[in-house]
């Protein structure tokens, strides 16, 4: 494989091109010049109006349903919608068929992902079968290659269960990832509470459900100095109460999803249950709180939260609906539609290419000469309208479909492979 990439802007705060315009020559997978002007013969040429290059991105946090549950998406049709949307590399959640709660399962999901473009990373439940009763065997599936542990939307009720897993986990570098939804305040929302839910006469969700537990967990993982992740925080006195904590030196990072900063509650009223998501959509205040989290390094990752759903599982009644979104393909396009106007582009690489790896341990890629070529080309300014015949997954529960988008991904390469979005 060769390539050549024409007169691009390199986004990579590790690369010493960091914000240059260059060429970049790629031999069997390497980066082996980065230049001016460079004319060689390849195979492959990428040259557009403005052209970027980073990192490939990284998502904390995808479900795939295989082993079990590949009637909703697969680790072949998951992949490839993650290619589609730039990322190179996925750590996949353990709400599989059987559950990712052994050694065994951990290997399978390896396995089936050998040789892929896009590598992927297994996330181990914390909890056997995430029944929140017992703990998993995390020390043989972190043997085997799981990345991290977590009961995925099933929050530790139990703070004696989370409490032993963090003191555990501390031992062999395990990272416990947080769920933060004290089901029995949640009980059976439907929508964030407030104005909208009332209005609709759907149960709420209130923002103490996540606010409280996020305050538990942190006292847990201070008590037992461990460190711990959050997954999907949406409140603005979430980060709050993580600030306060990083400033006492607990070792606590978090991430939020991508569309809880494009959509509000507001975005519920027509009752489509593609804008039903856990934790729900919550107020334009959270939104602007989540996005100084992210400038302040008090929320370190954007994640897609992929979850695809069968039809039958969206099409009827709202509050009969299943929570989730598609998101592997939208994920990127629509930071760089909404949240890069606010930021710029290179927070957006920060967090959704470098600051996953780095909290999961594994090796980052950089942008330089004799390097491995994991990279993500994009357009952050080619606009593009998003259609069901452009979904790769085998879901299609997407709130973003007929949405044009200000950015777009070109391509991925990764693994000596390219993965072009034509």
């Amino acid at each position: 494989m060769s390539v050549l990439i024409k007169k691009a802007l390199i986004i990579d705060p590790n690369s010493p091109y960091h914000q240059q315009k260059k060429d970049l020559v790629l031999e069997n997978g390497i980066i082996t010049t980065i230049g001016d002007d460079l004319n060689p013969k390849v195979n492959t040429i990428f040259e557009e109006d403005e052209l970027y290059v980073s990192p490939g991105l990284f998502d904390f946090r995808a479900t795939f349903g295989e082993p079990g549950i590949e009637t909703k998406e697969d680790i072949l049709t998951g992949t490839k919608a993650a290619a589609k949307g730039g990322f190179t590399g996925v750590a996949v959640t353990p709400n599989t068929l059987p559950t990712v709660s052994n050694r065994s399962t951990v290997e399978f999901i390896k396995n089936r992902a050998n040789n892929n473009l896009v590598d992927v990373h297994p996330i181990g439940s914390i909890s056997q079968n995430i029944e929140g009763k017992e703990l998993a065997e995390m020390f043989d599936m972190k043997q085997a290659g799981a990345v991290a542990f977590s009961d995925h939307k099933k929050a530790i009720q139990n703070p004696n269960l989370l409490s032993r897993a963090l003191l555990y986990t501390k031992n062999f570098e395990g990272l416990i990832v947080s769920f933060p939804n004290d089901e029995k305040i949640n009980h059976s929302g439907q929508i964030n509470e407030g104005i909208v839910s009332t209005t609709l006469g759907l149960e709420g969700i209130p923002h103490l459900a996540e606010e409280l537990q996020v305050s538990r967990d942190l006292y847990l993982a201070e008590y037992n100095n461990a460190p711990i992740h959050f997954a999907a925080i949406s409140s603005e006195k979430s980060v709050n109460i993580i600030e306060s904590y990083k400033q006492k030196g607990v070792q606590v990072t978090a991430d939020i999803a991508a569309h809880q900063l494009v959509f509000t509650d507001n975005d519920t009223t027509e009752f489509d249950s593609n804008y039903k998501v856990l934790p729900p959509y919550r107020l334009q205040k959270d939104i602007d709180a989540l996005i100084e989290g992210l400038k302040s390094e008090h929320v370190n990752v954007i994640c897609s939260d992929h979850t695809p759903r069968e039809i039958e599982d969206k099409e009827k009644e709202f509050d009969l609906a299943k929570f989730g979104i598609i998101n592997l393909q939208t994920a990127f396009p629509s930071m760089l539609t909404y949240l890069a106007p606010k930021t710029g582009v290179e927070l957006i690489i920060e967090k959704m290419a470098i600051a996953p790896r780095k909290i999961l341990n594994i090796p980052v890629p950089t942008v330089n000469e004799n390097e491995v070529s994991n990279l993500v080309i994009y357009s952050p300014t080619k606009k593009w309208v998003f259609e069901t015949k452009d979904i790769v997954s085998k879901s299609k529960n997407s709130p973003y479909i007929g949405t044009e988008f200000t950015g777009k991904v070109i391509a991925v390469i990764n693994n000596n492979q390219i993965e072009e979005n034509k």
